[in-house]
């Protein structure tokens, strides 16, 4: 199902309980903020978020690690009342979620350390990937960041002139996030899966 962005609710900046209460069954749609936004997932960004998850999956099967993919979550910062993140991929640590004071019965994380991995496939709200997003999964002491920007959509600071579409792999180091770039035929470098044998184009250009 899925629900438009009431005009009405937004005149105002929402709370995350507000949010949940409008949205919240909807994965479409995340807050940032107090705004809502539209994730627009088309048929090619599923296609890639499809991709990656597959990839990783088999990782971690592979290792026998206690961490799955998020299928529905939310992620709400613990510092904040009106932002909860919905990632496109999101791994997460199963011996960590007895420190979640919300997941048993909402599906809801608040910290960092229970995510070992997020993703995000750029739409046309790219600036939230590259900026925000890039701030507060650093914040939160998230490893690994992958922005898959299959259309080459972000601003020429973030993927430079000419555009082109770029795998962004932001990975913490000291509290910040150092970004390396990989596009076309580039082996893609990861820390948290070191086995990924995979091209940013592989990726980028999945199903097609």
């Amino acid at each position: 199902m899925t629900v438009a962005v009431d005009p009405a609710i937004q005149q105002k900046p929402l709370s995350v309980d507000e949010f949940l209460a409008h949205y919240g069954g909807d994965n479409r749609y995340e807050l940032i903020d107090g705004e809502v936004f539209d994730l627009e997932p088309t048929g090619l960004h599923e296609e890639v978020a499809a991709f990656i998850t597959k990839k990783i999956c088999v990782q971690i099967d592979g290792a026998g690690l206690p961490w799955f993919v998020l299928q529905r979550g939310l992620l709400r910062p613990s510092n904040t009342g009106m932002t909860a993140f919905r990632p496109d991929i999101a791994v997460v640590d199963q011996g960590e979620l007895a420190k979640e004071p919300l997941w048993s019965d909402q599906s809801i994380l608040t910290l960092g350390t229970s995510i070992k991995f997020v993703a995000e496939v750029v739409s046309s709200n790219w600036q939230n990937d590259y900026a925000r997003k890039l701030e507060d999964y650093a914040a939160l002491g998230i490893l690994e960041y992958w922005i898959a920007d299959y259309a080459g959509l972000g601003g020429t600071r973030h993927i430079g002139k000419p555009k082109q579409p770029t795998l962004s792999i932001c990975t913490l180091v000291d509290a910040e996030y150092e970004i390396q770039q990989f596009q076309d035929h580039q082996t893609i470098i990861s820390s948290t899966f070191s086995d990924l044998k995979l091209t940013a184009e592989q990726v980028l250009r999945a199903g097609r």
